[in-house]
């Protein structure tokens, strides 16, 4: 084991001669530090505690040597902010600073993750597998532990509140792929596909669960014990005005919520309903790998149809608030989605496409009455769809009206798609024939009607599937 008290000792002395500094303002670099003569007597202490032949990421190249980097030890560990907030005056816990220090320089590097912040409220303490994924909901002090300097939450100024995260939902996962990178986190990532979907696969399921509206609020970098780089801009709020006890208004800034609620006594249903899903999905995506054309077709339309479904929930900001510029290309999104869970490898597209996806997506209800409604609903998209893509806009329509109908047409692809997910089969067989019989009347009470009611007996989603 190695013998870090030299190491410890070096930081407490660095700390000491700290005090005898002039005041030095946060916006100071670490590079002002760097250059003090005490600084080369602490990084003597990390060469022999944490050698380059064990602890590669705390070094670089200089001069054809390797030394440690003065922005991984002092930016990086946080032990630069507490530099200056012991020349500034604060009381800085320097014990547990010291300790976080050599727990940074002699620990294994961590392993990077993707970090997913929802918009939606969940009960400390949740945490559910979704596939390769993890949601969680953590306490303010769980959330300080992710950061390399726990002790220093709450006095560098303009830090971020952590208990304005108690309850949030995050959706993690190990990212093997992604090199270590210190830039912090941001929304748009030109490197590639958008967040939401990027990680479809975990989002999926939640928003299969709930009718409510889920939104991803912020994507960034953790590395435990290294960096946690969700940032206070990344944290949607407002304020919250209540009355002290006696009578004064009060102004609290809180996290926006959102309508994605899900209390302590669902937990158990939600688990189950999400293990069940993330299995599906993962059945059907087997097919990537597949040499045969249709899995791996069948795949390929699962992911475009989640993408699709997933950035218009991504631009709709509640049920009844849309960009009006995005309102008629929403519908773009939702028939996409719909296409490309209905058509058939073997349909002839040069005619009756939008028939076929009518009658195969009502086929999907139980009630003649709701298949009528179906059909109907999946009627009305088409045109609007058809009228934007020629130019044209949906004229003469109360706004009011617009707006209820896109939202029931994304309730009615998101019970579409799980729908899919519970009725397709994982092997040679095509869905569409299936849809085709039972929109025909033939034999849908065993391929249709006993499977999607043995799904919702035993693992219902939050709104107990309605429309059955």
């Amino acid at each position: 084991m190695e013998d870090t008290s030299e190491l410890r000792q070096a930081v407490l002395t660095w700390l000491e001669q700290a005090r005898n500094l002039p005041s030095i303002p946060q916006a100071i670099t670490d590079v002002a530090l760097a250059v003090l003569p005490e600084w080369e007597a602490l990084s003597n202490a990390v060469v022999r505690a944490a050698p380059v032949s064990e602890h590669r990421d705390l070094y670089g190249k200089v001069d054809g040597d390797w030394l440690p980097r003065w922005s991984t030890l002092l930016g990086g560990s946080g032990l630069g902010d507490a530099t200056r907030l012991v020349t500034q005056g604060a009381e800085v816990p320097v014990e547990d600073v010291a300790d976080s220090f050599v727990a940074f320089c002699t620990a294994p590097a961590p392993a990077a993750e993707d970090w997913l912040l929802l918009a939606g409220d969940l009960p400390e303490g949740t945490r559910i597998e979704l596939g390769r994924y993890t949601l969680q909901a953590f306490t303010a002090d769980e959330l300080r532990q992710l950061g390399p300097m726990p002790a220093l939450y709450g006095l560098k100024p303009g830090g971020l509140d952590l208990q304005l995260l108690a309850g949030a939902p995050f959706v993690h996962a190990p990212d093997p792929d992604r090199a270590s990178d210190r830039s912090g986190g941001h929304w748009f990532d030109f490197t590639g596909p958008r967040p939401e979907a990027r990680h479809w696969r975990a989002l999926l399921p939640l928003i299969l669960w709930s009718p409510e509206l889920l939104h991803v609020d912020a994507v960034f970098d953790v590395e435990r014990g290294r960096e946690f780089s969700l940032h206070q801009n990344h944290v949607p709020t407002t304020l919250q005005i209540y009355e002290d006890r006696h009578g004064r208004q009060k102004e609290v800034e809180v996290r926006e919520l959102g309508s994605f609620y899900v209390t302590r006594a669902e937990l158990p249903r939600l688990q189950a309903f999400c293990t069940a899903v993330a299995a599906k999905i993962d059945a059907v995506m087997d097919g990537t790998t597949s040499s045969r054309k249709l899995p791996k077709q069948r795949a390929r339309r699962l992911e475009r149809a989640a993408r699709h479904l997933l950035q218009a929930y991504q631009r709709t900001h509640s049920d009844y608030s849309v960009w009006e510029q995005e309102a008629d290309e929403l519908h773009l999104d939702y028939v996409i989605a719909l296409e490309a869970l209905m058509a058939s490898p073997n349909d002839d597209h040069a005619e009756g496409i939008s028939e076929r996806i009518r009658s195969r997506a009502s086929a999907l209800f139980l009630t003649p009455v709701l298949r009528e409604r179906v059909e109907k609903t999946v009627g009305k998209a088409y045109r609007a769809r058809s009228r934007y893509v020629h130019g044209d806009v949906l004229k003469d329509q109360d706004e009011e009206k617009r707006l209820t109908d896109l939202r029931d047409l994304r309730l009615l692809v998101r019970q579409i798609v799980l729908r899919w997910l519970v009725l397709t089969p994982y092997d040679l067989e095509d869905l569409a024939p299936r849809l085709d019989a039972a929109a025909d009347g033939t034999g849908r009470e065993h391929t249709i009607d006993e499977p999607l009611r043995a799904f919702f007996r035993a693992t219902p989603p939050q709104d107990d599937a309605p429309g059955l």
